[in-house]
């Protein structure tokens, strides 16, 4: 059986053997020069020009961090006007029901119709940076669902042959509409560069449908959904946001009347409640709450301080004369109570 090299040398086997054996056999580096130890002789390691292109190219193929941190995971649906007085403008419709979008700001809330264009207006109080954007998203309104993302319903998606068909939001209009999915929230939002207003005009305005009933099985479901309209810039950054709730149905008028009803309705009956409210009590005298019932009320004595004596003297006839009442009227019930017995018995005979 053959030996290994290293195996055929006589090396010697104390601590002063190790550094000729590194030196000889492992790497031909002097160990005493370790300052010439630099970065060019760590590639020539690498063997050829080859391996150095490869390694170039697998550092110029790593993923770089994205500059934008992850969406959060629950959207802010507060307003914010923020430094650009960001502000929407809805047109002023009436509750015909021949209306296909109409807004009540009384509850802060807009019905429209299935794939009919919602004209919004945007206002802002100085011009924002140059390239930003109005991003649209729809959340759910409650805290049971606000998790789940708000997409259309397959019927709607199945007759959808479009790219964006299971975005509930569409901005009608413009060719510069870009539709997104958060990749890590898996929510969905259309953006639209924001446009200076005309001459003459303080407002520019986006169209906006939604593309799914709110009653739809297997999407909105009957969940209530809030649409957050939010300016920013070409980095995401938010420069304002606006949130208001939106109802898809057939009769958008009919609706926001019934709704603004039942609101009106509902807050006469807080406001009755609030007036119907027993006032604490201010008087120095207070009754103690005890258990007795009414008929130990009527037994108790009570004091009245009266101020001058004609008027003592008024109150105490008074007084005198009803306790009289209520003694002859005893005696009369005690009176009468077995007289009424006896006819009631002869009124019986007499019957019979």
């Amino acid at each position: 059986m053959e030996e290994t090299g290293f195996e055929s040398q006589n090396l010697p086997m104390g601590s002063d053997s190790f550094p000729q054996l590194w030196s000889n056999y492992i790497l031909p580096i002097p160990l005493e020069n370790e300052q010439q130890w630099n970065d060019g002789d760590q590639l020539n390691l690498l063997g050829s020009s080859q391996d150095i292109t490869t390694y170039d190219l697998l550092m110029e193929n790593m993923p770089t961090p994205d500059p934008n941190p992850p969406s959060s995971t629950v959207p802010v649906t507060t307003d914010h006007a923020g430094e650009y007085g960001f502000d929407l403008h809805f047109q002023k419709s009436g509750t015909a029901k021949s209306v296909t979008s109409t807004y009540s700001e009384h509850l802060t809330k807009l019905f429209c119709q299935l794939a009919k264009t919602s004209p919004i207006g945007i206002i802002v109080a100085k011009e924002p940076p140059q390239g930003a954007v109005i991003r649209a998203t729809a959340v759910y309104k409650k805290t049971e669902h606000v998790a789940e993302v708000v997409k259309r319903c397959p019927h709607h998606q199945s007759e959808d042959m479009s790219e964006n068909k299971s975005h509930l939001i569409r901005v009608e209009g413009s060719q510069l509409a870009q539709y997104f999915e958060d990749p890590y929230t898996k929510r969905q939002s259309v953006t639209v560069p924001y446009e200076r207003p005309q001459l003459g005009s303080e407002m520019t305005t986006i169209l906006l449908s939604f593309m799914c009933n709110s009653s739809c099985m297997g999407g909105m479901n009957r969940r209530p959904i809030l649409t957050i309209l939010s300016l920013e810039t070409p980095e995401g950054l938010v420069l304002g946001r606006r949130c208001f709730e939106v109802r898809v149905c057939a009769c958008p008028g009919r609706d926001r009347k019934t709704e603004e009803d039942n609101k009106e309705k509902s807050d006469s009956k807080q406001k009755k409640k609030r007036k119907s409210a027993p006032a604490p009590e201010t008087s120095g005298l207070k009754r103690s709450k005890s258990g007795s019932s009414g008929e130990d009320e009527e037994e108790k004595i009570y004091n009245l301080p009266i101020k001058g004596r004609s008027r003592y003297l008024m109150f105490k006839e008074l007084n005198d004369g009803l306790e009289l009442k209520d003694k002859t009227g005893a005696n009369k019930i005690k009176q009468e109570g077995p007289s009424s017995g006896k006819r009631s018995m002869r009124d019986r005979s007499d019957s019979d």
